[in-house]
């Protein structure tokens, strides 16, 4: 087990839970390997030591909506609610990196909650953040202004100087819970503008200076 994983486990299952420890699991997720799927059952905790997961639903008429990231020293909210709910999960998570994760099983998930109070304050203390997160992704794709949200993206993505950004337009359009053709059009009137230049599954920031400017606008 890595020396990471080893120091939060010992974090959360403190001395005198051992056996807890002991059936804690960690694993190596590759770049794109699928972590569950809607419908799976949930049978285990998943708490993140380093790398990333993308949460994300995918609906029938095959639009894709990027729900949130699950990164180091996290865990899933979608995982936690199943867990105590006994429900199967309604999104899938894959792994966008290489990605270091600690499976805790449900049976352990249940007495750990009893009886460690550092992995109670954990899961719930995640959970009440995770949820707020989620609750204001909600508001952004419902009343958010496509402008403003594109343009604080790409400026979130062009951060430390980049200026072309591999990205494409339906992935765009994952990350905002749009769709593909409102991505396109309003990247069309970003580059009439002069602020971007589209490629071919890249973004060139061209006036950084004007998206910011639209970036902090509300909306």
């Amino acid at each position: 087990m890595s020396s990471a994983a080893r120091i939060l486990l010992e974090r959360l299952f403190p001395a005198g839970l051992e056996d807890l420890r002991a059936r804690v699991e960690e694993i190596h997720l590759p770049v794109g390997q699928t972590v569950f799927r809607r419908g799976d059952p949930c049978r285990n905790y998943l708490l993140v030591v380093q790398g990333s997961v993308r949460v994300q639903v995918l609906a029938a008429n095959g639009r894709e909506i990027t729900l949130y990231r699950v990164c180091d020293g996290q865990s899933c909210v979608i995982t936690t609610s199943c867990l105590i709910s006994v429900e199967s999960y309604p999104a899938e998570g894959v792994a966008e990196v290489e990605t270091t994760a600690l499976v805790v099983p449900q049976p352990v998930f249940d007495q750990a909650l009893g009886d460690s109070a550092e992995f109670r304050r954990f899961v719930f203390a995640n959970q009440g953040q995770r949820l707020g997160d989620l609750i204001q992704r909600v508001e952004d794709v419902v009343f958010g202004r496509i402008d403003v949200r594109l343009a604080r993206l790409l400026m979130t993505l062009s951060e430390q100087g980049v200026k072309s950004i591999a990205i494409t337009h339906q992935q765009l359009a994952s990350e905002l819970g749009s769709a593909r053709e409102v991505i396109s059009r309003q990247l069309k009137q970003f580059a009439g503008r002069g602020w971007v230049g589209i490629g071919r599954g890249a973004i060139e920031v061209k006036a950084p200076a004007a998206l910011d400017e639209l970036a902090r606008q509300s909306g």
